[in-house]
């Protein structure tokens, strides 16, 4: 005795058809199919190829294997047509600075067809805010096997010229000025930023507010590899520390 009735069975189940919708694809009486279910008979070669051709499963699975739900998910033909199974979410598309358009974001951020022509990358990320991603091109943002590493990508949120004077976390930024995109923690002191690497022997430099033109908050972290996340967060820990001291410092 063949398969045919038990995998006739499962795909009704699959499908969520009762027996008389399923022999009415086929031109069945509900009483045959049920008959071919239960095993009490056979079908005629006529109406196996038919329902194996409608369901894109060749005759000898049909008859001799029994065939797993898996199996019939990938199967074509009407389960294809079957869109209720799966639901598609939009994601949040990012236009992305990969290393090639770094020195042309340069030139072009402010052209809105050069911006929509950048690589998108689409991330399930919820968020009203204007994103950029940026594909690190270098070691500054790096201490020892810690930090950002060429390849990772980051996110920033666009923050705005008035909310400078709100930042007060030496958080990690990109920059975009008239000659430069840079990566690096911030630190606020009157209508200026003092920039540092977190990379060991790069000197820190001063950028005033108004030579900055664009400036985007990192809030999301893409590594090209397993990073140390407990030694990441002592680091982020010691730059706020040491920007609240540096504060305090000046306050005296």
């Amino acid at each position: 005795m063949s398969l045919f009735g038990k995998n006739i069975k499962k795909i009704r189940s699959v499908k969520s058809l009762s027996q008389q919708a399923f022999a009415d694809i086929f031109d069945l009486k509900r009483g045959t199919l049920g008959a071919y279910e239960e095993g009490r008979s056979e079908p005629k070669i006529e109406t196996i190829i038919k329902i194996a051709n409608y369901f894109s499963i060749t005759i000898d699975a049909i008859l001799t294997k029994e065939l797993t739900v898996n199996q019939l998910f990938k199967f074509r033909g009407e389960l294809e047509g079957n869109h209720d199974m799966v639901i598609k979410k939009k994601f949040t598309e990012i236009p992305c600075i990969t290393f090639e358009d770094h020195n042309n974001y340069i030139k072009l951020a402010s052209n809105t067809n050069f911006i929509n022509d950048l690589t998108p990358i689409t991330l399930p990320i919820n968020s009203d805010k204007k994103l950029r991603a940026f594909v690190v091109n270098n070691l500054e943002m790096s201490s020892e096997n810690n930090g950002l590493f060429p390849k990772d990508i980051v996110i920033g949120e666009w923050t705005s010229k008035n909310d400078y004077e709100k930042i007060t976390r030496p958080d990690v930024f990109l920059i975009l000025t008239k000659e430069a995109l840079l990566l690096k923690r911030i630190f606020a002191s009157n209508n200026e930023f003092i920039l540092r690497a977190d990379h060991a022997g790069i000197d820190e430099s001063i950028l005033p507010y108004s030579e900055i033109i664009e400036l985007w908050h990192i809030k999301y972290v893409f590594h090209n590899r397993v990073p140390d996340i407990k030694n990441s967060q002592v680091l982020n820990k010691l730059a706020f520390l040491e920007n609240e001291f540096k504060k305090l410092k000046d306050s005296l």
